[in-house]
């Protein structure tokens, strides 16, 4: 099974490196990656290529234009790019574990999608890991306890591996809390969804209303937590100016029936 990974990003092309750099030691290699590019400028274009020239995987860079955050257009245009039947959506601010790709592969399962959980990293510890470009997916349990006593990281428990069970499956209905950047779902069910709904323009929701509708559909949530950590780099808080309407809508199909985005994947296929 070829996975689809893709990140999004934009004008950070430190912490994409970090992401790719990541992706290059995966233990399981059998995937594909396509950036979403939410408008970046060629400093970012270049990086890719640099590492489109190193990489055992099959690397994409699929832009559009810069107007406003518009994360939903971006995977949306990725999600169309993917010749995967299973794609992982991952941001190019979280570092994965070496065993990230592997770990999502081991537990998909066809009518369900997957939830990760992360590690936030302090806005010193990050400076200093994009700095010194420190390999944060090869890390052990005793550089990250380190680094908790230290304060640079919020927590260690998501670092705990635990395998396949029913307790994953302990709230398939429940979308509050789940984040596109560490999921994953079949191609299938997100085409059948329509994709992320591009009326989100700005910060936040986007990915509260995806797994409301792929629910409503009936795949169910299972958690990848304990599996598939990622290691969230700081940044700013994003502007939340939009979030009021965005709020709104995901109101309105919360009391709708609703499956498919009103503007999502089909536009690019």
């Amino acid at each position: 099974m070829l996975i689809s990974v893709i990140v999004i990003t934009y004008n950070r092309p430190d912490a994409l490196a970090a992401v790719l750099e990541g992706l290059l030691a995966q233990t399981d290699q059998d995937f594909e990656v396509v950036v979403a590019d939410d408008g970046s400028t060629a400093d970012t274009a270049r990086r890719i290529a640099e590492y489109q020239a190193v990489a055992r995987f099959a690397l994409r860079h699929v832009w559009q234009e810069d107007r406003g955050f518009r994360a939903a257009a971006a995977r949306n245009r990725a999600l169309a790019a993917c010749r995967g039947e299973y794609v992982v959506m991952l941001d190019g601010d979280c570092v994965p574990a070496a065993d990230f790709v592997a770990a999502h592969r081991r537990l998909a399962e066809p009518g369900w999608f997957l939830s990760g959980n992360r590690v936030l990293l302090s806005r010193l510890f990050t400076e200093q890991a994009l700095r010194e470009r420190l390999p944060l997916h090869r890390w052990g349990a005793g550089r990250w306890l380190a680094a908790r006593l230290a304060g640079r990281v919020n927590r260690l428990l998501p670092l705990l591996r635990l395998p396949d069970g029913g307790f994953r499956k302990r709230m398939p209905r429940r979308w509050e809390g789940v984040k596109t950047c560490n999921l994953s779902a079949w191609q299938s069910d997100l085409a059948r969804v329509n994709g992320l709904d591009e009326r989100y323009s700005g910060w936040g929701l986007e990915d509260s209303d995806l797994v409301v509708r792929l629910i409503r559909a009936g795949v169910g949530r299972k958690s990848a937590r304990f599996a598939a950590p990622v290691f969230h780099l700081w940044h700013p808080e994003q502007d939340r100016s939009g979030l009021a309407e965005n709020r709104r809508n995901l109101e309105a199909i919360l009391h709708s029936d609703e499956i498919r985005a009103a503007r999502g994947l089909g536009q690019y296929l």
